[in-house]
């Protein structure tokens, strides 16, 4: 099965599944009865989204120490009991369905969602060797578990990339 990490309001893909939002706060200015129709998601799990005060600071970062510093501290938000087993749960949820989670940001590479990916791959994950638009990930002891990262604003091989 998949996980996905992509960018909330990109065109989902045939395989995605549910998609789910690891946001701070809602869309702006969309009603909540539209946010899975216009591709933004289908659950709200702000509890992986940084923290008030840490979005500040990421919405602030303008360097590569200033990023550096944003990744340690949302990594020690993760680190918390309460956010690890979140992290669990879908990896537990991973070996039987295929789901997304993601961001708005337009940058992945200065998104917590880059971020949450290396957490998801640090349960016992390897890359899987190929695309440069998609990148799978396998599940150590079970081949079945896998997360992709959708990184361009295209589509390719039939998957939305957003």
């Amino acid at each position: 099965m998949t996980i996905r990490v992509v960018r909330l309001g990109a065109a989902r893909s045939s395989e995605e599944g549910l998609r789910i939002g690891t946001v701070r706060r809602p869309p702006r200015g969309v009603p909540k009865t539209e946010y899975a129709s216009r591709d933004y998601y289908d659950i709200w799990l702000p509890n992986l989204a940084p923290s008030q005060g840490l979005m500040k600071l990421g919405k602030a970062v303008e360097s590569d120490r200033d990023w550096a510093h944003f990744a340690k501290k949302y990594r020690a938000e993760m680190a918390s009991p309460d956010k690890t087993r979140v992290l669990d749960l879908l990896a537990a949820l991973s070996h039987g369905a295929n789901f997304s989670v993601g961001c708005y940001c337009e940058v992945e590479s200065r998104c917590h969602r880059s971020l949450l990916r290396e957490l998801l791959r640090g349960y016992r994950l390897i890359l899987c060797p190929g695309a440069s638009a998609v990148a799978a990930w396998h599940w150590v002891r079970d081949a079945s578990f896998t997360v992709t990262t959708v990184e361009t604003a295209r589509v390719s091989g039939g998957v939305s990339a957003g």
